[in-house]
């Protein structure tokens, strides 16, 4: 499996290079194009995320609805599940994929993980809510369309979140002792 995903991430990395480097010809540093590379990881992450979110919210809806448990309140226990679920797909895949610990590194992974869900609960749920009213009552844009623009404004938000809080990087070990 660790070899499937190291060959998926350097295929993704290898494509991204050629349109960076040889379509669009940009010079860009390497430390630069790995900071760059761990935000198109966390983009990834998160698209896969997104998916697993909505099939666990379906799964749900469907497993509340069949067994007529909740009938009132279905669409907000499915929500919560998924929502619970999600997050801990999302902590296992950055944690594994994006925020790899360095060698000698200590984390403490279940810090990190009540770290990762305050930050998408501040970015999913309350940021994203005011933001659509912000939108779509304030400005008047389409229901449609915000969402999308949320997106622009979150994504970025919990990334540095991500990257510099809930995984943060915590003391290394001295080898040399």
């Amino acid at each position: 499996m660790k070899i499937l995903g190291k060959l998926f991430w350097n295929m993704i990395e290898h494509t991204l290079r050629q349109i960076v480097y040889k379509i669009l010809r940009l010079k860009v540093p390497e430390k630069d194009w790995d900071a760059f590379m761990q935000f198109i990881k966390f983009v990834i992450v998160g698209i896969s995320n997104t998916l697993i979110g909505y099939i666990i919210y379906m799964v749900s809806l469907i497993v509340l609805r069949k067994g007529n448990i909740f009938p009132q309140t279905d669409i907000y226990i499915a929500q919560f599940v998924m929502f619970v679920l999600s997050v801990l797909w999302s902590f296992y895949w950055n944690n594994k994929a994006v925020f790899k610990k360095k060698e000698g590194e200590k984390r403490k992974w279940y810090k990190a993980l009540l770290k990762t869900y305050v930050s998408y609960a501040f970015t999913c749920l309350f940021l994203s809510e005011a933001l659509l009213l912000l939108w779509v009552k304030i400005l008047g844009l389409s229901e449609y369309i915000a969402p999308a623009l949320n997106l622009v404004i979150t994504v970025p938000i919990n990334f540095v979140i991500q990257k510099f809080w809930s995984f943060k990087k915590t003391e290394v070990e001295n080898k040399n002792i």
